[in-house]
C-alpha cells in the first residue's frame, strides 16, 4: 500500500486552526504520510506538526446556513495526548476530503507503516536504547550469588510468545523442566524472577495455572516455586483476582494454585480486577476523560464524579496492592509469587510498583527506564493493542490504559516524596505521549518476538537513545532530588489520591509547573548555600577552640 493511495488532498489554504488557550490561527495545511501540518506566516511563524497517530476520534460538523445549503464546516480532532483541535474549513467538498483522508491516515495498522520506520534522527545516537538495558548488566548481582542463572529456553520465543529471549531462573532448575512448567501456565508464562531484594527475599511473576477439568498438578511449575523457599519459612502466592473471576477461569481450564499441591506456599486473593478487566478500565478512564473536560459543573459535583468513575480507586487500589507484597518482601524477608490471568497487565503493574518501593534505584531517570524494559517491554505488554486507541475512541474500539495507570501511580509516589526521585514528573507526561505516538520505536508491537520479526531494533530509534542525551536528560532532572536507600511507603488514604492535573488538564487549564519548579529551584540552592556556610562556620568554630585550649593548656 501506498500512502498516496489514501491522501484524497494534501494543502489546503485558509484553514483556522481553533484550540485553547491559544489565539486561532489562519494558516494553510498540508497532509503527509504520517503528518498533518499546519503553518501559518501571517503574524510570525506559527506550526503545528500532529501525527496522524495520535489522533483518536474525527468527527465533522457541517455548516448549515438558511435554506438548509451546506456551506463549509469544522473537523474536530481529539487526540491520544487529550488535545483537541477544531479545523474550520469554507469548502463543504475539501472539508469532506480532509475528514476522509486523516480517517484513512489515522486507521493504518500496520507497524511498519508507523512514523518511526520513517523517521531519521538529526544528530548522532551516543547510545543504542535498545541494546542499554541487557538482562545479563540488570541481573549482575543476582547472577553473583550463584542461585540464579539467565535461561535461553525461550532462544525462538517457541515456549513463551510474551517473554524475551532470555529470563532469570533457579540455577538448580533446568530448561526441561522449564519447558514442561510453560505448558501448565497461561501463555506459557512460567515462573521468573522479577526482583531479588537486598535482604535475599525474591519477587516472582507468572500467569495463571492452568488445572484443567482433571485438576491435573505440574511437579516442573512445584519445583521451580519450591527452591526458592527457604528451609523451615513459607512464600506467598498472590492471586491479582477476585474468587467471582478465578471461577470464571476455572470454566476455562484455568484457576490458581490447589493449596495440597503448593504445602510451601500461602495462597492470598488481592482483587485487582479493575486492572486486569480492561473493559472495566478503559471505561474508567474515559470517564475519567470526560469528567476532567467539563469545566462547566459545580466543584462538589465534579468531585463527586471523579471519584464515582472509578479511576482513583484503582490508582489507590494498585499502590496499596503494591504496599502489602512489599512488606512481605521487605519486613518479612518471605519470596513472593505474583499472578492474574496472563500475567501481562495487573501482574506487571504490581511488579514494577513493588520495586519503585522497595529498590532506590527505579526512582532514577535510568533505573525507570530499566524498569520499563524488564517489567513492561520484555515482560511481554501488549502495548500495540493496548495504547491503540485512547479515551475518545468509540467505545468498542478503545484499549485498556494500563501503563497510563500505571504512570499515574508513580505520580503519586512524586507528590508524596517530592525529593526521592531523580525525575520530574515531565518525564512521565513524556512517556505518557510516546506510549500512544512517537517517532521512536520502543512502545511498538505487543512484544519482544513481534518487536525483532518486524525489524523495529534495525529500523527504528529508541527512546532512551533520545531522553539520555545531555541536553534532553537535563529537562527531566528534578531539582529537589535528594538520593535515599530508604524504602518509600506511599499513603493510599483516599486524601492522599491527587489528579493528575499536569496531564489530565494541562489543554484546559493553565499550569503553572514551571514557575513552581523555579521556585523550589531557588529555594532548594539557597538551602544548600546556608547548609555550606553552616557547615564552614562549624568548622571555623572548632578550629577556634582548639586554639584557644591549646595555649591555656
Amino acid at each position: 500500500m501506498e500512502f498516496i493511495e489514501l491522501i484524497l488532498i494534501n494543502k489546503l489554504d485558509g484553514v483556522i486552526l481553533k484550540y485553547p488557550h491559544h489565539d486561532n490561527v489562519d494558516g494553510t495545511v498540508c497532509i503527509t504520510g504520517h503528518h498533518l501540518i499546519l503553518s501559518s506566516r501571517k503574524e510570525g511563524v506559527r506550526e503545528l506538526w500532529l501525527l496522524h497517530k495520535n489522533i483518536d476520534s474525527i468527527e465533522k460538523k457541517e455548516n448549515k446556513l438558511s435554506g438548509g445549503i451546506v456551506q463549509g464546516g469544522s473537523v474536530f480532532l481529539k487526540c491520544k495526548d487529550l488535545r483537541i483541535f477544531q479545523l474550520d474549513i469554507g469548502s463543504t467538498t475539501e472539508l469532506n476530503l480532509v475528514t476522509q483522508t486523516l480517517e484513512n491516515l489515522a486507521n493504518i495498522q500496520d507497524p511498519t507503516l508507523f512514523y518511526p520506520f520513517f523517521y531519521r534522527h538529526m544528530h548522532p545516537i551516543m547510545e543504542n536504547g535498545y541494546t542499554l538495558y541487557s538482562i545479563e548488566g540488570e541481573f549482575t548481582k543476582v547472577l553473583a550469588t550463584e542461585e540464579w542463572r539467565i535461561s535461553r529456553v525461550n532462544q525462538n520465543y517457541t515456549i513463551c510468545p510474551g517473554y524475551s529471549k532470555g529470563v532469570v531462573v533457579p540455577k538448580s532448575i533446568d530448561d526441561e523442566t522449564l519447558s514442561a512448567a510453560a505448558t501448565f501456565r497461561q501463555g506459557g508464562r512460567f515462573p521468573v524472577l522479577s526482583y531479588r531484594h537486598n535482604n535475599g527475599a525474591v519477587l516472582l511473576r507468572a500467569g495463571q495455572p492452568l488445572y484443567g477439568p482433571k485438576h491435573r498438578r505440574c511437579r516442573p511449575d512445584e519445583a521451580i516455586l519450591n527452591t526458592v523457599v527457604n528451609v523451615g519459612m513459607k512464600g506467598v502466592i498472590y492471586d491479582l483476582r477476585s474468587s467471582n473471576s478465578i471461577s470464571q477461569q476455572q470454566n476455562k481450564g484455568g484457576g490458581t494454585e490447589s493449596p495440597s499441591n503448593y504445602s510451601q506456599w500461602k495462597i492470598y486473593n488481592r482483587s485487582m480486577d479493575d486492572v486486569d478487566n480492561q473493559q472495566q478500565l478503559l471505561e474508567s478512564f474515559s470517564k475519567l476523560i470526560e469528567v476532567c473536560m467539563d469545566r462547566e459543573i459545580s466543584c462538589d459535583k465534579w468531585i463527586s464524579r471523579l471519584e464515582s468513575c472509578g479511576w482513583p480507586e484503582s490508582v489507590r487500589n494498585s499502590l496499596h496492592t503494591s504496599c502489602i507484597i512489599a512488606q512481605h518482601i521487605h519486613q518479612k524477608a518471605e519470596p513472593v509469587l505474583i499472578h492474574g490471568t496472563r500475567g501481562e497487565d495487573a501482574t506487571l503493574l504490581v511488579c514494577s510498583l513493588v520495586q519503585i518501593i522497595l529498590n532506590p534505584d527505579c526512582r532514577t531517570i535510568r533505573g525507570f527506564q530499566a524498569l520499563i524494559e524488564r517489567e513492561w517491554l520484555q515482560a511481554g505488554h501488549p502495548f500495540g493493542t493496548r495504547l491503540k486507541s485512547g479515551p475518545f475512541a468509540p467505545s468498542q474500539a478503545r484499549s485498556a490504559p494500563t501503563f497510563p495507570l500505571f504512570l499515574d501511580c508513580v505520580r503519586q509516589f512524586l507528590e508524596q516524596f517530592p525529593c526521592s526521585f531523580e525525575y520530574r514528573q515531565c518525564f512521565l507526561i513524556t512517556l505518557f505521549e510516546h506510549a500512544y505516538a512517537s517517532q521512536f520505536g520502543t512502545f511498538l508491537c505487543d512484544s519482544d518476538l513481534e518487536r525483532e520479526s518486524r525489524g523495529v531494533y534495525d529500523q527504528t530509534t529508541s527512546i532512551w537513545s533520545w531522553i539520555n542525551q545531555p541536553d534532553e536528560l537535563s529537562n527531566y532532572i528534578n531539582p529537589l532530588y535528594d538520593p535515599t536507600p530508604n524504602v518509600v511507603w506511599p499513603s493510599v488514604a483516599p486524601m492522599s489520591f491527587v489528579i493528575w492535573e499536569e496531564l489530565y488538564l494541562r489543554w484546559l487549564v493553565v499550569q503553572r509547573t514551571e514557575e513552581r519548579e523555579d521556585q523550589y529551584k531557588t529555594i532548594r540552592t539557597r538551602e544548600q548555600h546556608l547548609r555550606a556556610q553552616a557547615l564552614q562556620l562549624r568548622r571555623e568554630l572548632l578550629d577556634l577552640a582548639h586554639q584557644y585550649y591549646g595555649e591555656n593548656k
